[in-house]
């Protein structure tokens, strides 16, 4: 199974954030855990941590054969970005998107996201704990059908 992990904008500065509350948390820290949650299963990942949405839209239409699902964090794309949506929507793959909460808060969540109603769940929690839940979300819900 392929899986397809898009990381929007500011997720590189993840260590930059989680050091002003004492912790020692990066994107590479969480990318290894996934990876490590997975390695025993036959799942490939690929991972795209960009700030450019043409890089993302991109890369979803490229991949769009290859993956089975999709784990987004998309940050405040998911409450501005309209080609995002519509991009998911054409590709109709399965989707999980998650969002940050408590001290990782980025100022969009899923009660304000435009994507939603094109995912087949949408998750809240700290960093490292809903990107494992999203993944097992999604391989979850590609599985089942």
């Amino acid at each position: 199974m392929n899986i397809l992990i898009i990381q929007g904008p500011n997720l590189n500065l993840l260590g930059k954030k989680s050091s002003q509350f004492g912790e020692n948390l990066t994107l590479d820290k969480i990318n290894r855990s996934i990876r490590y949650h997975v390695r025993n299963q036959e799942i490939k990942l690929k991972f795209l941590q960009t700030h450019k949405l043409e890089a993302v839209i991109t890369s979803l239409q490229r991949n769009r054969n290859w993956a089975k699902g999709i784990l987004v964090a998309p940050m405040a794309w998911g409450k501005y970005e309209y080609v995002l949506r519509e991009t998911l929507q054409i590709i109709e793959l399965p989707v999980v998107e998650i969002y940050f909460n408590g001290n990782y808060f980025m100022g969009t969540g899923k009660e304000n996201s435009l994507l939603s109603d094109v995912c087949v769940d949408s998750l809240e929690g700290s960093p490292e704990k809903v990107f494992i839940a999203g993944l097992d979300s999604l391989i979850h819900f590609i599985k089942s059908t």
